[in-house]
């Protein structure tokens, strides 16, 4: 892979990066003093002898190139780094590549369903949320062993189901195990653990490699973006994985399996839907979660496909409110600690 597929490729998995390194770009613009988007104003000497050479117009124009290169050597040094690392590693989404069709066997989660019993509860606004602090003092030793032996795991003796199943739950498991080890925290876009570029620019502890499954190291946005998204090619992935946030779908308070996988996840995707935080309709339109932008290739890839999606597992009183929409009037997101306390 090229450089700049590489890049490219980047922003496929997270879009939200581009958001963030184009901010990034208009800040350094800024900072020269000249509005982002608006040309230098033009400075003449033209009481001098009548001399209409500018001067200061191209004064402000180096100043904006200096700061431009500075940047872009930095940001290209340092996504670079990344990109060479990127090159030289093997690939986690090659670790599922294959399934074992028609395999019976089955990964124990049991230890993770009865954390989740335990530590998740359902909040009278229909929100679940996880009881940090009691989980970090009673649960946190059982739930890194459960990790350690989900990493064990061998993805390519599984089907499918299973290996969604897998990832889904290693995602959501170390998401609480990482906001354990920082906790008390507002929100995990708060936890940085590194991860290049990318991750210094949008905070939080998706680009890290935190596991290893196989000798090969994943981070969460491996697991998500690299592998589930791509591979499995299923919109209801957003309802498995949970980001610790409220803005999120709910953290389930069982452990995702195999064999129930299609109803667990319509199970998500009807509860966030018909949640405000998944939907709202006002006066001013229909407003959704910032996951129907960020990711609205996985829901068609227009505002049409997402409002069909959005239809299929809304409840009566929702879909009779999207039944005349064709557009939608903008998203929102809340990055707050899905915290019980």
């Amino acid at each position: 892979m090229g450089f700049l597929p590489f890049l490219n490729s980047q922003f496929q998995r997270r879009p939200e990066d581009a958001i963030i390194v184009f901010a990034a770009a208009r800040d350094v613009v800024r900072s020269t003093g000249v509005p982002f988007g608006i040309r230098a104003p033009m400075k003449t000497c033209a009481d001098n002898h009548g001399d209409m050479t500018m001067p200061g117009l191209r004064q402000d124009r180096r100043a904006i190139l200096r700061h431009l290169l500075v940047a872009g050597a930095a940001f290209y040094a340092v996504a670079g780094l990344e990109f060479i690392g990127s090159a030289n590693a093997a690939e986690p989404s090659d670790l599922f590549r294959k399934a074992a069709d028609g395999s019976t066997s089955t990964v124990d989660h049991s230890a993770w369903d009865k954390l989740l019993k335990t530590y998740v509860k359902a909040a009278p606004d229909g929100l679940n949320r996880v009881d940090y602090a009691a989980f970090r003092n009673t649960g946190q030793g059982e739930l890194k062993l459960y990790i350690r032996r989900l990493e064990a795991v061998d993805p390519q003796a599984l089907d499918r189901a299973e290996q969604f199943a897998l990832l889904a739950n290693l995602y959501n498991a170390k998401t609480i195990d990482i906001v354990l080890d920082h906790y008390p925290v507002k929100s995990i876009k708060d936890i940085s653990l590194g991860g290049g570029l990318f991750a210094s620019l949008s905070g939080g502890p998706w680009k890290a490699k935190v596991l290893k499954m196989s000798g090969v190291e994943l981070s969460l946005d491996d697991i998500e973006h690299g592998i589930l998204r791509p591979q499995f090619k299923d919109p209801r992935v957003h309802y498995a994985v949970n980001c610790a946030s409220v803005g999120c779908p709910n953290l389930q308070a069982e452990a995702l399996t195999g064999a129930k996988l299609g109803q667990q996840l319509d199970a998500g995707a009807r509860t966030y839907i018909n949640h405000s935080r998944g939907v709202s309709v006002t006066s001013g339109g229909v407003v959704v979660s910032s996951i129907y932008n960020w990711f609205k290739p996985d829901f068609g890839g227009t505002d049409g496909g997402v409002l069909v999606h959005l239809r299929k597992y809304a409840g009566p009183e929702l879909l009779a409110k999207l039944t005349s929409t064709a557009s939608l009037s903008g998203h929102q997101y809340d990055w707050s600690l899905n915290d019980a306390r």
